[in-house]
């Protein structure tokens, strides 16, 4: 599935303004995340941006989520093992993620949030925002609560933390319009 028809699938299930940002902006980090690694760009961004794709059908019901996701995307006909990383990505469910689009997905998930934070309290102004910023912001625990600090930290076999900000810096910036930054 291309990025075209993975949004047009986001949007039929998708409609809360504040979940279609999150979405936006985690798959610009797992763009970002994959081009470091080398890995298929086009495949992370796809599965970034469909993570959450039940999330309103599940009414947030942890229970749920990632599994009807997995349904929704293989009947879509996303393939199944891209299918099954949006699934296992519930960490509430699953856990243990050892292969790279996992843990990218976790990180991508709760750096996001973590970075979008960073740039409303700078006007919404990502320019602004240097991974210095971020490091400052994520000591603070009640900054951004919601973003988990352990899944951020999953990223570490991978990368060290000073390049996951940079990179979740540069893709919010490359798709700025998107996110709601300026």
């Amino acid at each position: 599935m291309d990025r075209a028809g993975a949004e047009r699938l986001l949007h039929e299930y998708v409609t809360t303004g504040s979940l279609l940002i999150h979405s936006y902006a985690t798959a610009a980090v797992m763009r970002k995340i994959a081009e470091h690694l080398g890995e298929d760009a086009g495949t992370w961004e796809v599965i970034g941006l469909l993570h959450d794709i039940d999330y309103e059908v599940t009414e947030g019901d942890m229970t749920r989520h990632g599994r009807e996701g997995y349904r929704i995307l293989t009947e879509s006909g996303l393939p199944e093992d891209q299918a099954r990383v949006v699934m296992r990505h519930n960490h509430m469910l699953f856990g243990d993620y050892t292969a790279p689009v996992e843990i990218a997905l976790q990180a991508s998930d709760s750096v996001s949030g973590l970075v979008l934070a960073c740039a409303l309290v700078k006007g919404g102004r990502i320019d602004d925002v240097t991974p210095k910023t971020v490091r400052k912001k994520f000591r603070e625990k009640a900054f951004a609560a919601g973003c988990e600090r352990d899944r951020i930290r999953a990223v570490e076999p991978l990368m060290d933390l000073e390049t996951l900000y940079r990179l979740a810096i540069e893709g919010l910036a490359e798709d700025r319009d998107r996110v709601g930054l300026a």
